[in-house]
């Protein structure tokens, strides 16, 4: 347009003047030209300093973990470090929280603003709202989103890993890779990962193999015959490479559920979700480029129970897989990207508890050596079958959870009072895990109402659920008081509408900066690949 306006005045000029302009005219022709080619050559040239696309890209979902989940598991490490100094200190104990960009996202979807895993990780994965329970789905369930896994692989050629520490069917995971009306549709879900042909799979087991009906075939069967090598043994994971092909790799040691151990519950030796990070950047590692969706599932899961100890655990566990990442791009800085956020917040845990006031005693969560789930597996399902006395509960209690009885005698009298002296400012057994005579009337009668349920009550009143949830009433009993003794609390056995946090490190880091809607995350990945 410029170089026209140039070009009809320059005319105009000549009609007017002598011919002597026209060498004029001439020149400013040629510079006009000039100019325009220079900016169509601009147009397609990255800008000094422009970002590069990331060869490699991470993305860490702690599912459930928001920011009370981070800050919460900070502190416990913090406090643990103490070196008895009177003086409260922290400082940044987590990979994530040490990354050069911090944003946050709102997570509400379709139904609530309250949101399932189902519907936010399709947000994450597809740019998307959606109903809660849908995968990559409309609101109608008539038409089905390409999630950001298979743009990568379909139009760059990226490599592609998806682990959990739960099911690899289960709906964060298959928010990667499935596109079904219902998140439970668990069997269809396993067709579509072994459709999805993306390189490795590593985690917990497939929900529902077989399927819900009769003789159809089974998942791992299928992916046989599809060409996985499906890997069942750690020994196995241990020896695959870069030239291993499509694997899918289940985790040896399976706990509840099928899904991977607890953290703290892994035995000396056994893989945890880093050890499968580390793993898949093998498997995967290749000159076009890879993308790794890692969840740390089993957060949620914690976070339903109320289980603060398992939370913080599996929240650190989640943390080292982080640190495989950045040990990865500590060697390719201008090509990778690092992503950890969460998909939604569960259970509102709050650092802060109305018995203990102002006060926090996060060493005492150090005290429980198991997890809520195992401990149903291990001791509840014995209690019950044995008709266990509760004296002998509380011992097995002491033992794993560090909870005691109210003193009975006066030397246990006297050591609660050396034990308040300690804590001047805390009431009524807050910061000693000596319970008060509320706090143990309460798990006497938690243990009465698991002993006398025979596993097939449908339903319970309001007062059961708000004391127990859908838990063993012993189980979520202790962890609620340990909890509390621990100056931490929960409001839910389900999700809340926190926002959540987004870190960022490496190529397109500046991107997630700031507030914004969860689907974004999806949009940014979008927009620094390339993909459309």
């Amino acid at each position: 347009m410029k170089a026209k306006k140039i070009s009809a005045l320059l005319l105009t000029t000549a009609i007017l003047a002598s011919s002597a302009v026209l060498p004029v005219q001439a020149a400013a022709e040629e510079t006009a030209a000039e100019a325009a080619e220079t900016t169509e050559e601009a147009a397609q040239t990255p800008a000094e300093g422009e970002t590069k696309v990331p060869k490699y890209v991470f993305l860490f979902i702690g599912d459930g973990m928001s920011y009370p989940q981070i800050q919460t598991t900070n502190y416990y490490l913090s406090a643990m470090a103490d070196d008895g100094d009177d003086i409260l200190t922290s400082q940044n104990n987590l990979n994530m929280m040490d990354f050069p960009v911090a944003g946050s996202a709102q997570t509400y979807d379709s139904t609530s603003f309250c949101p399932d895993s189902a519907s936010t990780a399709t947000s994450i994965a597809t740019g998307h709202k959606t109903y809660s329970g849908t995968i990559n789905m409309d609101e109608k369930m008539e038409t089905s989103y390409e999630t950001i896994a298979e743009k990568l692989k379909d139009q760059l050629g990226y490599k592609v890993g998806i682990l959990s520490t739960v099911n690899l069917n289960h709906a964060t995971p298959a928010a990667f890779y499935a596109h079904q009306a219902s998140r439970s549709s668990y069997y269809e879900i396993g067709q579509e990962l072994i459709a999805s042909e993306f390189d490795y799979f590593a985690g917990g087991g497939f929900l529902q193999p077989t399927g819900a009906e009769e003789n159809q075939t089974d998942i791992y069967q299928l992916a046989e015959e599809a060409g996985y090598t499906v890997v069942r043994t750690q020994a196995e994971a241990e020896a695959l490479t870069a030239e291993s092909g499509k694997t899918i790799v289940i985790d040896e040691t399976l706990a509840d559920d099928d899904a991977m151990s607890y953290a703290m519950d892994l035995e000396e030796g056994e893989w945890g979700i880093a050890d499968y990070v580390e793993k898949g950047i093998e498997v995967l590692d290749n000159e076009t480029g890879f993308f790794m969706m890692v969840e740390g599932g089993k957060i949620d899961w914690a976070c339903h129970a109320n289980d603060a100890a398992s939370t913080i655990h599996d929240t650190i566990a989640l943390d080292e897989a982080v640190g495989k990442a950045v040990e990865f791009y500590n060697e390719h800085p201008d090509e990778t990207l690092i992503l950890v956020t969460g998909d939604h917040e569960t259970g509102g845990l709050t650092i802060g508890f109305a018995g203990t006031d102002y006060d926090t005693f996060l060493t005492n969560i150090a005290n429980q050596k198991i997890s809520y789930a195992k401990y149903d597996s291990d001791y509840v399902a014995a209690y019950k079958e044995n008709k266990t006395d509760f004296e002998t509960v509380m011992a097995d209690i002491t033992e794993l959870f560090g909870l005691q009885a109210p003193a009975a005698d006066a030397a246990d009298a006297s050591q609660q009072a050396d034990s308040k002296d300690e804590h001047p400012e805390s009431e009524e057994g807050a910061g000693t895990l000596v319970m008060t005579d509320y706090e143990y009337a309460k798990l006497q009668a938690a243990y009465e109402e698991t002993m006398s349920r025979t596993g097939e009550e449908s339903e319970f009143g309001q007062e059961e659920y708000l004391l127990y949830g859908s838990y063993e009433p012993l189980t979520v009993t202790i962890t609620h008081i340990l909890n509390n003794k621990s100056g931490i609390d929960f409001s839910s056995y389900a999700h809340t509408g926190l926002p959540v946090e987004v870190f960022a490190m490496g190529a397109g880091q500046e991107q997630f900066e700031g507030y914004y809607d969860n689907t974004d995350i999806f949009n940014k990945m979008a927009a620094i690949t390339g993909v459309a």
